[in-house]
């Protein structure tokens, strides 16, 4: 798994880098490939602003949150990516379901 972070207007802090690794390394267990990701953490407006895009198995998925507490952005923002995931990967296992032929 690779994690790039990327801090605008706010100073770098290994907590919140370990506290998205942990929160990213859950959604591993959904793919075969490991997954690439990237972490863009501003400060807009005297909100924290969390951005994520999730590449792994040839599939994307982008989030985006805002709140006054970063932990509770990224918090937020991992659990709209995690129901995008199994959004998906409910409905590739539809068209698997729905591909056979009905049992006679």
């Amino acid at each position: 798994m690779r994690i790039e972070h990327t801090f605008r207007n706010l100073e770098p802090t290994e907590t919140i880098k370990d506290h998205t690794a942990e929160k990213l390394g859950k959604l591993q267990k959904y793919f075969r490939a490991p997954l690439d990701a990237e972490v863009t953490f501003s400060l807009e407006r005297h909100q924290f602003a969390i951005d994520v895009k999730v590449t792994a198995d040839g599939l994307v998925y982008i989030g985006r949150e805002e709140s006054g507490d970063m932990f509770l952005s990224v918090d937020k923002v991992i659990n709209k990516i995690r129901s995008q995931v199994t959004r998906d990967k409910g409905a590739t296992a539809q068209r698997r379901r729905s591909s056979y032929p009905p049992a006679q």
